[in-house]
């Protein structure tokens, strides 16, 4: 996080900070509609579908900040507004320091055992904004660095992930967790991140079309507000279920999630760059 902050142009910043409406737009689909379909499965799916720890994990991926470099890549790839997607989701990943543990419980009803209290969001703050803002406030003596170096720290942001990943995984596997997740289970668990993501995409898209932006502007507006960040995610994790047996089943759903909102988005990446789905120019 401290890389990220590093890299975040101070400037493009400023730039977005006018596309106010923009913004909320996409914090309301991050924030809002997310958890909205979150507790509509909750309640619509029958408990004996899906194991409690992948229930969690749903719920859990829905208080989710958006991702900040591949909702920036899709954008420009798109031909999107870019300026406006790197305020929008830089912004989602600050709130969601706070509002992922709040978030988290009220969706599970609970405190999750005292995991979401005052105390886990000190955790959070101090494992991933503090970093985050200390990256940025040396972006004018290393941005040229970091920038020079961006492959590198790629595979390095993605090599910690999956470090994290194995290690909550291998913790389940301990338990023996994974013994009792059939594959019925998990074709379910794919068929319903598939929905939320169509879903979210389809909301944006409409959305933004009706209250008029521009298409620029709708790009952002769906590649910000339809994504859920495995990087803050799985240590957001590892914070509030600390301990919990069934870590690896609570943060499967982030990384299936993570994978889906990839193999779509760049296709509709590409889409949106050839001007196949784009509408008339919108004022």
């Amino acid at each position: 996080f401290f890389l990220h902050g590093a890299r975040l142009s101070r400037d493009a910043v400023i730039a977005g900070l006018v596309h106010w409406r923009l913004h909320m737009l996409v914090l309301a689909g991050t924030y809002l509609l997310f958890p909205l379909l979150g507790i509509s499965i909750e309640a619509l799916l029958p408990a004996a579908l899906l194991p409690s720890g992948l229930v969690v994990g749903i719920l859990f991926l829905c208080a989710l900040p958006s991702t900040v470099q591949s909702s920036i890549a899709f954008t420009a790839i798109a031909r999107g507004n870019v300026a406006a997607a790197v305020c929008s989701a830089s912004l989602s990943n600050l709130l969601g320091v706070f509002l992922a543990p709040m978030l988290v419980s009220l969706l599970l009803h609970s405190s999750a055992d005292g995991s979401s209290g005052p105390g886990s969001v000190g955790k959070i703050v101090l494992q991933l904004f503090v970093p985050f803002v200390a990256g940025h406030l040396v972006r004018p003596w290393i941005g040229r660095r970091v920038e020079r170096s961006s492959r590198l720290l790629a595979y390095t942001d993605r090599g910690t992930v999956l470090l994290i990943v194995y290690v909550a995984f291998s913790a389940s596997m301990v338990e023996g967790l994974w013994r009792l997740l059939p594959l019925s289970s998990l074709a379910l668990l794919f068929g319903l991140l598939g929905g939320m993501l169509a879903i979210v995409l389809a909301a944006t898209t409409l959305l933004s079309r009706r209250l008029g932006f521009s298409t620029a502007d709708e790009i952002a507006i769906v590649f910000c507000g339809s994504k859920k960040s495995l990087a803050s995610g799985v240590p957001i994790a590892r914070i509030l279920f600390a301990g919990n047996p069934a870590l690896g089943m609570i943060v499967l759903p982030v990384l299936i999630y993570h994978q889906l909102q990839l193999l779509v988005c760049a296709v509709l990446a590409q889409r949106y760059a050839r001007g196949s789905i784009q509408s008339p120019t919108r004022a």
